[in-house]
Parts: structure tokens; sequence; C-alpha cells
């Protein structure tokens, strides 16, 4: 069965979206602060992670970061009344997958969960290709999602990372951004475009020699990127 877990100190909400998703088919967990959170993600390896930022104790970002220290790349699902960009970008930095604003529909947020569980198991069910890609001092060796430039390791979010590798498998291929968004974050056409933009500027900061003056990662006005080798 599928495991869940949130992290919310919401009593009232986290019993509501438990209830939901038990119905759903989802095994699911509850933890009310981000100490006790990081330590069920630890110890259990949920398939997905449903977390709030106003937490008690360990706030949302730290209790993502803790997740990822550790480690583990299941798909987390950020839910918070914090809509500002700043989070955002701050979210997605960390780790997060998807960010869903207070107040949402259940529709919604359990077609989110669905989407990202549908990503995560094509990934896991898939076998990476066997070949490297590399540009200037830049490897990729999908097989092992391990990306090096001048012979060091770069850290990626599994986001990031993703992205990455949608580009560098169509060199020379305009992708927009609502396809990449599908492909990547398996959003529809109507969510924030906005996150393709915040993850490419990563990418630039980290694998560019200049960021500001990419070579490899190239903005087509209108149109959406592409990578030129």
């Amino acid at each position: 069965m599928t495991r869940i877990l949130i992290v919310e100190d919401n009593e009232d909400l986290a019993f509501g979206l438990r209830r939901t998703l038990e119905d759903e088919g989802y095994d699911v967990e509850v933890a009310a602060d981000g100490v006790r959170g990081a330590k069920l993600a630890r110890e259990q390896k949920p398939d997905l992670v449903i977390l709030d930022l106003m937490l008690p104790g360990m706030d949302g970002f730290r209790t993502l970061d803790s997740i990822r220290g550790a480690g583990l790349q299941m798909p987390v699902i950020i839910l918070t009344a914090r809509g500002e960009e700043a989070d955002k970008v701050h979210g997605f930095r960390v780790g997060a997958d998807d960010y869903v604003t207070k107040p949402f529909g259940l529709s919604e947020l359990l077609a989110r969960v669905e989407a990202q569980l549908r990503r995560s198991r094509l990934q896991s069910g898939t076998s990476e290709p066997a070949e490297r890609y590399t540009f200037s001092d830049v490897e990729i060796v999908p097989s092992a999602r391990i990306v090096t430039k001048g012979g060091e390791r770069v850290a990626l979010t599994p986001r990031e990372y993703d992205l990455l590798l949608a580009l560098v498998q169509r060199p020379g291929v305009v992708l927009s951004r609502v396809t990449l968004l599908r492909e990547v974050w398996g959003h529809q056409a109507d969510v924030m475009t906005r996150t393709v933009d915040i993850h490419m500027g990563e990418l630039r900061k980290k694998l560019e020699d200049v960021a500001a003056e990419p070579k490899h990662f190239m903005t087509v006005w209108k149109a959406g990127y592409r990578f030129d080798p």
C-alpha cells in the first residue's frame, strides 16, 4: 500500500486530509511537528510527504532540509498559507516538488498527490540510460544520477536533476515552460510556470561558468528554453 506522511500541526486539517487520503486507499501517518515529521520520514520512508511550513519546534523548511539531508528523495508537497514567491523559491531550492497554497480544494490536492506518485513510480520502474552526457567541464551519469563540474560533484535537487536531463537529452530543441512542467513536475498548463524559471536559474548558477551569461541553458524569448552543448 502507498504510504503518505502528513506533517501538519492543525489537528482539524490533518484529520480531514488523513481521512480523505485513507478513503482513496492510502496508508497515512501524521506528525504534528517538524522534528517528529523528519524522524518518521527517515524511519518509515513514505512514498510521499505533505509538509506544512508553519510548524512548532522545527519549521517546514528545516524539516524538508533534514529529509533531503538524509538522502531521501520521495516527493514532497508543501502545504501552507504562505503564498509569497520568496517562500516558494526557497521551498523549491531546498527540495520541494510541489507547492499548494491554503485554502485549497481536496480534489486539487489529490490530483497533485497522484501526479507526484505516478511520476515517482515511473522513475523507479524505468532503468536510466547507460550513456553519459558531457558539455564544457560538466559530466552527467544518468545511471547513478551523478553530475560533476570540473571533476567535483554538484549537488542538485531531484527536480533540478530531472529538468537538466529533460534538456540535455534533446540538444538544440526548444522546450516550452508548459512542456517542462508536464514532463518534470507532472503539472497541467495552468500551474505556475515561474517554477521552471526558478529551477533554471539554479541550474545556471551550478553548471554555467557565468550564470548571468549562459552558454548552454538558453532562454528563447516567448518560447521556452533550449540546451546548447
